[in-house]
């Protein structure tokens, strides 16, 4: 289905554009989904520090912005979470973490039945291809991010999943270390060892998600 919308001759800069408004989406949507999920289980720090909103200035990191748009993976500014006021702090930690990840799978699974539903109707003109263009990247950015942040490694929200399983001396040691488990990833990223196998990841997860592309296209077939 991309192939409708591969050939679309765009400025850097326009291309650049096209790419913010996925980029917001999915970041923001990710890291409100941590704050709601942190307040249903019973912490209120991030709502009290107005991140339970969908405002892009209270969650922006713009470095992570740039990254999201220009190499396909980024971050936001983390949400603050104190697991002191979960019932069971390492389950709510848990929770609260792969919120992001699966909310980004969700914006994927929604957005890309809707690419199938419009590729018809809107790839027949530049304005209407720019749409499938913005439509498309989301999918791919909330793709990203969700394989990105299911990384064992701390910060990201794997770890703190994946983590749940130790004692919780061996966890809350662990997390006090992931300040530089942040360092460990720029460092792979700048060395190029990270984003080959995270890059595979990334396309094998997507291409497993386009049959609900083809899902809404053949519906359009069926209602038209």
């Amino acid at each position: 289905m991309a192939e409708f919308i591969n050939n679309l001759d765009l400025s850097i800069l326009t291309d650049a554009l096209i790419s913010v408004i996925p980029a917001l989406i999915c970041i923001i949507l990710h890291e409100m989904s941590h704050a709601y999920v942190a307040y249903r289980l019973g912490d209120n720090t991030a709502k009290e520090m107005g991140r339970l909103t969908l405002n892009p200035l209270k969650h922006l990191d713009i470095f992570g912005l740039l990254a999201m748009m220009f190499i396909g993976f980024g971050w936001a500014k983390p949400v603050p979470i104190d697991p002191r006021k979960f019932k069971k702090p390492k389950n709510g930690m848990a929770l609260t973490a792969l919120a992001g990840p699966v909310s980004n799978l969700l914006i994927a699974v929604v957005v890309l039945f809707l690419y199938g539903l419009l590729l018809i109707p809107l790839s027949s003109g530049t304005v209407g291809l720019i749409v499938l263009q913005v439509i498309y990247r989301l999918a791919l950015f909330s793709t990203s991010l969700a394989v990105f942040n299911i990384l064992p490694i701390p910060p990201m929200d794997g770890s703190k999943v994946f983590f749940a399983i130790a004692s919780d001396q061996t966890y809350f040691k662990l997390m006090r270390y992931e300040r530089y488990g942040f360092i460990l990833i720029i460092i792979l990223a700048l060395s190029g060892k990270l984003w080959q196998p995270l890059s595979a990841a990334i396309n094998f997860v997507f291409e497993k998600l386009l049959f609900i592309g083809q899902a809404g296209l053949d519906l359009f077939n069926l209602l038209f």
